[in-house]
Order: structure tokens, then sequence, then C-alpha cells
């Protein structure tokens, strides 16, 4: 069993910067991959950003390039997501997730546990 818990959202105006953690029990952190999405209003979930299990190998989706940044801690359980530049396109529940394989994933339905989500909101 894994459970996972997010916490750093908030509101920040456009320009901003916050950074999530995602706090992870378990003893299969160290041999997962793990990714974040989020979910607008009227959306789909959308992938955001994934990290290999050992944090050699990272990938995002195109509209966050260059400004998101996810990193991992496995002595700590924990992944991270920090971004900066926000604009308010970004506003979303973001939520972590893990994947049982070792490779980063793009599809949900790769992963198997995810995280409540923590609210991001960036004003205008």
């Amino acid at each position: 069993q894994v459970t996972l818990v997010e916490s750093g959202g908030g509101l920040v105006q456009a320009g901003g910067s916050l950074r999530l953690s995602c706090a992870a029990s378990g003893r299969t952190f160290s041999r997962s991959a793990m990714g974040w999405f989020r979910q607008a209003p009227g959306r789909n979930r959308e992938f955001v950003a994934a990290i290999d299990y050992s944090g050699s190998s990272v990938d995002y989706t195109d509209s966050v390039k260059g400004r998101f940044t996810i990193s991992r801690d496995n002595a700590k359980n924990t992944v991270y997501l920090q971004m900066n530049s926000l604009k308010p396109e970004d506003t979303a529940v973001y939520s972590c997730a893990r994947t049982p394989y070792t490779s980063i994933k793009y599809a949900p339905n790769q992963y198997d546990y995810w995280g409540q989500g923590t609210q991001v909101t960036v004003s205008s």
C-alpha cells in the first residue's frame, strides 16, 4: 500500500512561483517512477511532468518546459515540482502519482496510486 500526500499549492500572481511536494509512504518509492498531473475545471486530466526511479531522467509537457522542474529525494520519499513563471492557464488541481515501473510513463492508466491533489490558482 502506498499513500501520497501533496502540499505547497496556493494562490499566486502571474509570474510567481510555487513548489509542490509529494510525500510517499511505503518502501517501494525508490524503485518507482513518479509523475505530476493536473486537472482544470471542465478539462481532462493532463500530464505535467515525470521522473524516473533514480532521478536521472525527466520529461515535461511542452507548455511547462523551461518553467517547471521535477525532482526527487529518495532518502525522504518525496518528489517535488518547482513551478516558476506561473501563468493563469496553469490554474488546476495538481496531483502526484506513482507508477510501478522504473521508467517515465505518460498515461494516467499507467499509474496505480494517486494523491488527493492540491489546488494551484494563478491570478492575472
